[in-house]
């Protein structure tokens, strides 16, 4: 491979997809005229897609919420890594930056090699310590780390699910600051997503969802998944930190996947897929894809002979990336990226 446009594995993923772009085009000539205001409007696409997220990641959670919460990391979980990689890494330049990877890349590794969930907050200090911005700055911004250390500490043994907990807000939020928006049309799906979440730590949620609860794949079931998210909690408020779980993980994966990547280009009309394959290859290279691609493949395969055993496979090597989240939206905030 001598370049981006003789690549032959860069081929294959262009075709594989060309049946997709196919569809998109003829569902644009069925919207007509609805089309047009979708296509030129980023503000009001990216509302659009936000909120069928938000309504269909919430009926889903009332359906099927085991199983969405047993076969999403298997499917999203993987490319969504990429996503952190590509949007919070690669694009604003950090892995060119030795100073960075030191301050925050040490302590990321080393929670993902089994540290402490709180040593991973080493790595937002230490972002905040080399970023390009003044003393005033990295003062407030050491000082909103360590508060949020300290919150977490202060859960004691329950640190761990809490953090987990809250780095799915925390995709959210880089959605909400990641550019200047011109209307407040992203208010809406904002709005929605509260409002999702307060419903389903209800009484009526619990009601709405109590036939999908008792709908498992394998042991994946309702037992389970309350001693993996709300350990030394029973009964219904157990039950509904799981359902939360379940959303708001959802659409963890729908920022990193669609979302952010529709709001970060600078073009405002939407690349066709084909176009998306090649600005991915781009951004962060062939070889990346290609084991992206392999890592995804092994993952689906391992699932389908340890549905149980794949999704703890997948958490243990994704155990780093909410510290790179908090480490990455530190400097992010530092160096006033927006």
């Amino acid at each position: 491979m001598t370049s981006l446009t003789r690549s032959e594995p860069l081929r294959i993923a262009v075709s594989a997809v060309a049946p997709v772009d196919w569809l998109r085009r003829r569902w644009l000539r069925l919207l007509g005229p609805l089309a047009r205001p979708l296509m030129v409007r980023r503000e009001l696409r990216v509302a659009l897609l936000a909120t069928c997220a938000i309504a269909s990641a919430a009926t889903a959670t009332l359906l099927i919420p085991l199983w969405i919460l047993a076969l999403g990391p298997i499917v999203w979980g993987i490319p969504h890594l990429l996503g952190d990689l590509r949007y919070l890494v690669i694009q604003p330049g950090f892995h060119r930056r030795a100073a960075l990877w030191l301050a925050a890349g040490v302590p990321i590794l080393a929670t993902a090699l089994g540290a402490d969930v709180l040593f991973g907050f080493l790595g937002a200090a230490g972002a905040v310590l080399v970023s390009r911005a003044g003393a005033g700055r990295k003062l407030l911004g050491l000082v909103t780390v360590g508060a949020l250390a300290a919150a977490l500490a202060a859960c004691g043994g329950a640190r761990d699910i809490v953090f987990a907990h809250a780095h799915n807000l925390v995709a959210v939020l880089l959605w909400w600051a990641w550019r200047p928006r011109t209307t407040r049309l992203h208010w809406l799906p904002l709005a929605l997503y509260v409002g999702v979440s307060a419903l389903l730590l209800s009484d009526l949620a619990l009601a709405l969802a109590a036939g999908g609860l008792s709908r498992a794949l394998g042991p994946l079931d309702h037992v389970y998944q309350v001693a993996r998210l709300s350990p030394g909690l029973s009964g219904s408020l157990a039950t509904r930190l799981v359902l939360l779980y379940a959303f708001a993980q959802t659409i963890h994966y729908v920022v990193w996947l669609v979302l952010l990547p529709d709001d970060d280009r600078a073009r405002v009309t939407p690349p066709t897929f084909a176009g998306s394959v090649r600005g991915l290859w781009r951004d962060v290279g062939g070889a990346v894809v290609i084991v992206t691609t392999i890592l995804c493949c092994g993952l689906a395969v391992w699932a389908v002979l340890d549905l149980m055993a794949a999704n703890h496979g997948y958490f243990r090597m994704a155990r780093f990336h909410g510290h790179l989240e908090l480490a990455a939206a530190a400097a992010l905030w530092m160096e006033a990226r927006r």
